[in-house]
């Protein structure tokens, strides 16, 4: 029996834009189980940054629920939503979002600096999390000595260090030419064989069928039939 990592019920976002009322989510329901590879895809202005928000512990719905790890997200104040993208939700941004200053080790140990994890301790799962992603040998690199597929590993690996619940990704291969996008999805698809769940996020047709399950947004309506609204 898997285990329901993430439960969403009728979820509802709505925001004012130019004297209208936008629906960014409109009656959104969607499972997601421990261990699976999700593309959710959607184009711009689709709602699908919204539910990242969501799904992040970023934002709150107006109405429904979200479940995750069976705790109610809705009913958190921004302390505790704080504390559970820390210790639940490991980020992939579409540029990295890496710290120039600090070494790929430095970069990695970050999420666990919050956390009050001792030097020694965050040392060992930084490079255990870059040995993962196959970037190791450049632990003591500065980002600017790193090619954009090996920053977008040392982000990977940063968003691991902290065993999250889930790994949530928002155009991980945006920045990417299409030969280090796929080594980047390669990465993925390792993980999640090692039991990681992951959320992709992308505007890209190519990349949401490497993942194992596909959802797409239109107009803030999510549906599940091979990436295409009906």
């Amino acid at each position: 029996m898997q285990k329901t990592i993430i439960q969403i019920s009728h979820l509802m976002k709505t925001y004012k834009l130019g004297g209208e009322t936008v629906h960014a989510l409109n009656d959104v329901s969607l499972e997601i189980n421990k261990g699976e590879f999700l593309a959710i895809i959607g184009p711009s202005g689709s709602g699908k940054s919204t539910l990242m928000n969501m799904v992040g512990c970023l934002d709150r719905p107006e109405s429904g629920t979200y479940l995750l790890d069976g705790k109610d997200i809705g009913k958190m104040n921004d302390n505790q939503l704080a504390i559970i993208r820390n210790e639940k939700i490991g980020f992939i941004f579409q540029n990295f979002n890496l710290l120039t200053k600090l070494t790929a080790i430095e970069n990695v140990e970050l999420p666990l600096l919050y956390r009050g994890v001792s030097a020694k301790e965050r040392k060992d799962k930084a490079l255990d999390s870059l040995k993962k992603v196959g970037l190791l040998e450049r632990s003591g690199h500065l980002p600017s000595q790193l090619s954009g597929g090996q920053q977008q590993r040392v982000a990977i690996a940063r968003a691991l260090a902290g065993a999250p619940s889930i790994l949530l990704a928002d155009e991980p291969t945006g920045a990417l030419d299409s030969k280090t996008s796929k080594e980047i999805i390669t990465v993925m698809k390792e993980l999640n064989e090692v039991g990681h769940t992951i959320i992709l996020i992308t505007h890209d047709l190519a990349v949401a069928k490497q993942a194992k399950r596909m959802v797409s947004i239109q107009d803030g309506q999510l549906f599940e039939n091979g990436g295409e609204p009906l």
